[in-house]
Parts: structure tokens; sequence; C-alpha cells
């Protein structure tokens, strides 16, 4: 079986903050956990570097679209890799492979009947002189009501048309537009309704959300959406006679996922054919506001250029609020992912948006809840643990692992422990496997506070040697397990042991291995920093 994992793509408008890193983090676990089982991986993603947004950004500048999204891709690139995202390919939709890749799924879905073309009216605004893209056209959401764009609402989650908005503004300049005919390319989706209805309901391993927001649009029938727009940036239509229009974004950036897919096989001999075929499990990993884009127009294109594996499990985030509040870039209410990394380590930052994840209801990030987790259960549970046991070995037993027997309870934790854990992450279940390893490493510390080895090394040598190469497995058993979440920590207690790369299996280290420059993996934070950063990000705010 091999696994292909696809991360979202996230927009180059504007530096990442902490709710695309837990939106997407699941991706990252999901791989370095089936690489410890030696399972084949392909996992990619890349900037969307099209669309509305970063448009919009460009007008706010005066550059181009291309240096908006070239400065964001490479900020993007950085961040991912000291946040230890282990992608296969992380590349962008500007890259001309893709470019080629997404011409050529048009042209197959023209062919086989599922693209048409029709008049259409499209906003214009007569003030901008020029075709609104769906983002630049606001409203009121004809559904809820409440403020929503001409492609989405953000409340609601329903799917748009800017038709469909009540009181339409151009957001450039905020007059009413009005509507002009033009000629455009519509995919009909609506004639995967009954393919996509099986699909759905034979669909297992999808988070509850995913389930319910696919089957509501499935209910209230599918509808043909347009395929190409009037737009100055994006993928240029492959045919004759429709110079100046471009495929639509929402169809260009999902087949991301196929391109990557081609362009990582193009650079490594690889085949991309393995991770699209019926014998790969297939795993998406995003936020909510993308399920329907994974769940249906995903599965449509494929079905429609025939013979590609289809989405099997949906792993869909809910938001993360920011100290209550719901996060918003456009108030700068928000913590920036290269700001963070330079005063925190990627791992508190795994850890905490992975316990605290959101993954079955919204989940808040609060510098106070962050700073006394890492220093509650980073620090004081693990870190303490790997620290006092090796710090033992180094002051008392010549700095090697001592000859003993491995306590058989704790041995047997271990074992189920893998497969409990292992079943967890298959199934999308992050912070419940993370829990459970952590409940563990509590059970450690008082295995080691009961067994008082500083006791036992003067009265009882060989419990004592028992006892350190007991929590010395324990030790090495962790860095297996906690390497999905906490690779750079498990990096170190490898570098400690001087042992070879970790496995998903039970693993004892051998008598007499010597341990080397014991530090500590993690560091105290001041409490006072609470303040601090709640200083910051009310100064950020207001600017």
């Amino acid at each position: 079986m091999s696994i292909f994992i696809g991360g979202a793509w996230p927009y180059a408008n504007g530096s990442l903050h902490l709710g695309h890193v837990a939106s997407l983090l699941p991706g990252d676990i999901l791989a370095r956990y089936y690489r410890l089982q030696g399972e084949k991986v392909l996992y990619v993603s890349g900037s969307d570097c099209h669309g509305t947004p970063i448009s919009i950004r460009a007008n706010q500048e005066g550059v181009s679209p291309q240096e908006i999204s070239e400065r964001y891709h490479k900020e993007f690139a950085e961040c991912f890799h000291k946040l230890g995202f282990s992608y296969d390919l992380y590349t962008r939709t500007d890259d001309p492979f893709h470019h080629q890749t997404v011409q050529q799924i048009f042209l197959q879905l023209l062919d086989n009947g599922y693209i048409y073309k029709k008049a259409v009216g499209q906003t214009y605004c007569e003030t901008c002189a020029r075709f609104l893209p769906d983002r630049y056209v606001e409203g009121q959401c004809p559904h809820c009501g409440n403020r929503a764009r001409g492609d989405q609402c953000d409340h609601c989650s329903s799917l748009l048309d800017p038709s469909d908005l009540l009181g339409k503004q151009c957001k450039l300049c905020r007059s009413s537009p009005a509507t002009r005919q033009a000629e455009h390319y519509f995919l009909a989706l609506s004639k995967f309704q009954k393919q996509l209805e099986k699909y759905v309901n034979e669909a297992s391993g999808w988070r509850e959300n995913a389930v319910h927001l696919t089957r509501r649009y499935l209910d209230e029938g599918l509808h043909d959406r347009a395929a190409t727009r009037d737009l100055l940036w994006g993928v240029d239509v492959p045919l004759q006679g429709h110079e100046g229009k471009k495929i639509y974004v929402w169809i260009e950036a999902v087949s991301g996922y196929l391109s990557a897919s081609m362009k990582w096989a193009q650079q490594t001999g690889g085949s991309w054919e393995t991770y699209w075929s019926e014998k790969t499990t297939a795993y998406y990993v995003h936020g909510k506001d993308n399920i329907p884009f994974h769940t249906l127009i995903l599965p449509a294109i494929l079905l429609g250029i025939g013979n590609l594996h289809l989405p099997d499990r949906i792993i869909s985030g809910e938001y993360l609020t920011l100290e209550g509040r719901k996060i918003s870039t456009s108030q700068n209410w928000a913590v920036w992912v290269p700001d963070v990394l330079q005063r925190y380590e990627p791992d508190s930052l795994r850890y905490f948006l992975t316990i605290n994840g959101p993954e079955n209801r919204d989940a808040d990030f609060s510098w106070r809840e962050f700073i006394y987790s890492h220093n509650g259960e980073l620090l004081g549970a693990f870190g303490n643990f790997v620290n006092r046991s090796l710090k033992f070995i180094v002051n008392s037993l010549d700095g090697r692992i001592p000859s003993g027997r491995m306590d058989e309870r704790i041995k047997s934790e271990l074992l189920n422990l893998y497969s409990q854990t292992g079943r967890r992450i298959e199934t999308g279940k992050l912070k419940e496997a993370l829990e459970g390893v952590f409940a563990f490493i509590r059970g450690a510390n008082k295995f080691f506070d009961e067994r008082k080895p500083w006791v036992q090394l003067t009265e009882d040598y060989e419990s004592c040697a028992a006892t350190l190469y007991t929590c010395s497995q324990i030790i090495v058993n962790l860095a297996n397990l906690l390497e999905p979440f906490l690779p750079f920590a498990c990096q170190r207690i490898r570098s400690f042991l001087a042992i070879p790369q970790p496995e998903w299996q039970y693993t004892e280290l051998r008598p007499s291995t010597p341990v080397h420059k014991v530090e500590h993996l993690f560091t105290r934070i001041d409490v006072s920093v609470i303040a601090e950063e709640l200083g910051r990000l009310s100064a950020q705010k207001s600017e």
C-alpha cells in the first residue's frame, strides 16, 4: 500500500498565521508516521500563486502579482522548513509545469464532454472599467444574510456566484457593479451528482464536518460552475479565440495535487501513477473552508478525466481562534508564523497545535495556555523524564546504559502504545494519539519516582540498573512514538544515544550504549512572557 498526502495550498498573498499551521500540521504528522511504518509516501503541497487575493495585494502595493507571489512563496517554504514539514515536494501554481498540466486537464474535460461553453452575465465595474473577479464582488449572502464574497460565504460555507449576492459592491471602489454578457466555459458539475452521491455514501475516514457539509451540497443539488474568468493573472485557457481568459482558480488550484505528483516524478524518476491508483490510500488535509473543493470539485475533475484515485481520507480542521476571537488578517489580529518562529521552538508550536488542535470543533490559541502547556507538559513531563534519566546514567553509571531487565509491565504498555497510537494517527485522531503518549510519559515519571534510583544506587545496585535500563528503553521508544509530532526533540534524543533512524516498532538499546552530551530538550519560558505577548498582540492590532 502506498500513501498519498495532499496538504492545502496557502494563498501567497500574505504571511502564514497559526491558523494555517493548525489546519496543515496533520499532513506532516501522517507523512512522518507512515514513513516510520516503511510505507511508500508522497507528501505534496505548494503555494497558490494565482487568484484574486494576490491581485488585491498587488494593487494595494502597486507591484505585479508575480512579485507578491514570489515573496510569499519563499517565505512559506522557509517557514514550513523551520516547522519541520517534510514535504516530498513543495511547489507553486505559477510554475510552467503546473500551467501545462492544468491546461491538459482542461482539454481532457472538454473532450470528454464535462466542460461546455455558454454566454453568461458577468459582474462588471463601470468605475474600474473591468470585469470583476468573484472575490472583488462583495454583498449579502442570500442564504444566511451575512457579508460574503462572490465565490463563497465564510459564515455558512455556501458556494456562491456573484449574481447570488444581494446589494453587490465592487471591493475596489465600493460602487455598484453592472452585469455584462461574456462567453465562458463551465464545468458540468451536475453531471456528477449520482457518482458523487455514491462516492460520499461509501466514504470512510472523513471528519464529521466534511461529511455534513458535503451531503448538504448534494442534497441541495450540484450546479454547474464557471471554469474560466476574465482575469489578468492565472493559467491561460488553451484555446484559440479565448486570449485573456484564465482557468478559474478553484479548478486550477486543486489540480495542483496531480501536477505536483507529476513534477515530483519528473524530478526524482519516481512513478506518480503509483500514488493515483487504487493501491493507494489518499489523505487530503485542509481547513473546513476548503471542504467542498476537496470532496466535490476535485473528485469531479478526477472522474471527468478518468482512471485516477479519488480522496480516501478527508482531514478537515475547524477554525483556530486567538485569545477567544476570530483571527483577522485585515485587523492584524493574528500570530504570524515568521515572527513567532524567531522566539519559540517549532516543537512547542507543533505540540500545542496538536494537543489543542481544532479537530472536531473550533479551538483557541491563548498565550497563557501555550506557555503553561510548554512548561508543564513538554518541559515538566517529557523533557524532565528524559533529562533526569540520562543525567543519572551519566553522573552515576559511568555514562553507559547499564545491564538490566526490562520491566515487563512497561514493555507491554509500550507495545500497546505503538498499536494504539498508530490506529489513532491513521484515523486522523491526532490529539487523542498525542494525549495517549503523554499519559504514558506521566506514568514513566511516576515509575522513576517510585523506584527511587538514587536510593537503589547505594542499597541495591542491581535494582538501580534495572530501573535505569527500563528508563533508557522508554526514552528510545518515545523517540520513535513522538517522531511524527516532535521531530526536533526526538532527533536530539537520538543524538544523545547515537542511535539510528527511528522505526514504528518496539526498540531496545544494548547495555553499555554510551550516553553523549545530554542537554535539556526544552527550557522554561518565564510566565512574564504572557503579558509581553498580549501587549505585542494589542500593539500590532492598533497599527
